[in-house]
């Protein structure tokens, strides 16, 4: 068969933030689009000839099965199809999310034999991840839904689960900062899996973060059942290094690099110029502010003092950090209201622009104005700074130096970025 005749691609209702393209325009040479579609048209599209294969997901993970003249074993298990290719003058439904779940637990270091696992969520997911966790040896596997004997009114019942996955949208974008669960009601619990990859740490990932518990996204699941996917539309083995090195890719285009530090260290100017390397977007919080507000930091805290500034901060922290691949600049005190740091954290890799106090701008800057001011919120600020960062950077020199220490400290870590 010629592969390159009709495209490939992904049938979902709601694509337009979909990696998919990408991932499998690195794994084969193949055109791949994606097919946003209503239900209403789902019959018409799956009956005609525009493509040569495709990746199913949600909503029609199941709506699909009808229109398969056949089934793998495990699409049939699970009652759930991602892939459909044509066999034989028919469609031929799968299932690779079963292998590229199983691939998540693995690469996630969650080991679920012998142990309880509570599955949040009875949909189509649910039922692969329910069939993967039953193979790989699980004692007990609960599935938690809103109405079900098993539900998010009664946890109490299960306190003593081993691993929780969450298989619902809960969380996910654009509804950032949600949780289906507080882990707090199970005290066992040492692995989260979160089949969510968009923000990279939901709610429930950053919380199990703070109490210590492994945790892991659902991006190398994606790129997992992408591989076997491409496989199966080609025909051709592909290596399985690939899985990783496409979701360390991935992860960090997804992901913004966030600039922390004192006010008048020259995260603006810093900002601008990694977001012109980059070719990312530069979001700068103040900017923003001055934008929704009418009225400058300064001015703000001038005549309504610093709370209300802080509040008016906090929200748009709140949506500059829903956003991805982008690079954002913060205020000097973003650090300062611990709600800050989730909403920072949740999508986003954070510098520390550490430049001393008596090289930092003064000017405009009503909470800093003089050297000995700056110095005391230096040294306040200081554990805040390196406690929220992932790298920190001496900006001690000119701004030019300091745009090089970081730039070459993002592609230490995995950013693409020209030095």
């Amino acid at each position: 068969m010629d592969i390159l005749k009709k495209p490939y691609g992904l049938l979902g209702e709601k694509l337009r933030h979909s990696y998919s393209p990408l991932i499998h325009s690195m794994l084969a040479d193949y055109e791949y689009r994606l097919f946003e579609l209503p239900p209403g048209d789902i019959e018409n599209f799956l009956s005609g000839k525009e493509f040569s294969a495709l990746n199913v997901t949600i909503p029609y993970k199941s709506a699909v099965i009808p229109f398969c003249g056949e089934l793998s074993d495990t699409a049939k298990r699970t009652g759930s199809v991602n892939t459909i290719l044509r066999k034989n003058g028919v469609l031929y439904g799968d299932n690779t999310d079963y292998s590229g779940f199983l691939y998540l637990l693995t690469s996630g270091g969650i080991d679920v034999k012998s142990n309880k696992v509570c599955v949040l969520g009875s949909g189509g997911s649910s039922k692969t991840v329910c069939a993967v966790l039953t193979d790989a040896g699980a004692r007990d596997i609960t599935v938690i839904s809103r109405s079900g004997e098993n539900n998010y009114n009664n946890l109490d019942r299960h306190a003593d689960a081993d691993i929780i996955v969450n298989t619902t949208p809960v969380g996910m974008y654009p509804q950032n900062g949600t949780s289906p669960v507080c882990l707090k009601a199970f005290p066992a619990c040492r692995g989260v899996v979160d089949l969510i990859y968009n923000p990279a740490k939901t709610a429930l990932l950053l919380q199990a973060g703070h109490l210590g518990i492994s945790n892991i996204n659902g991006l190398p699941m994606l790129t997992a059942q992408a591989k076997q996917s491409a496989e199966l539309f080609t025909g051709q083995k592909i290596d399985d290094g690939k899985i990783d090195a496409i979701t360390r890719k991935i992860a960090r285009l997804m992901i913004n690099i966030i600039l922390i530090g004192m006010p008048g260290s020259g995260k603006s100017t810093l900002g601008h110029i990694i977001a012109e390397k980059t070719g990312r977007v530069l979001l700068d919080t103040d900017d923003m502010i001055t934008q929704r507000e009418g009225r400058t930091p300064a001015a703000i805290i001038e005549r309504d003092g610093e709370e209300a500034f802080r509040v008016i901060e906090s929200a748009v922290i709140e949506e500059a950090g829903r956003s991805g691949g982008c690079v954002i600049s913060t205020g000097g005190g973003a650090v300062t209201r611990a709600i800050n740091h989730d909403r920072l954290r949740q999508n986003g890799f954070i510098a520390f622009v550490n430049r001393p106090p008596h090289l930092l701008a003064g000017d405009n800057r009503p909470l800093s104005a003089d050297t000995d001011t700056r110095r005391k919120l230096y040294q306040k600020r200081l554990p805040l700074y390196r406690g929220l960062c992932d790298i920190e950077t001496d900006a001690g020199g000119s701004l030019t130096e300091a745009a090089h220490n970081i730039i070459s400290a993002l592609k230490l870590s995995g950013f693409e970025i020209e030095i």
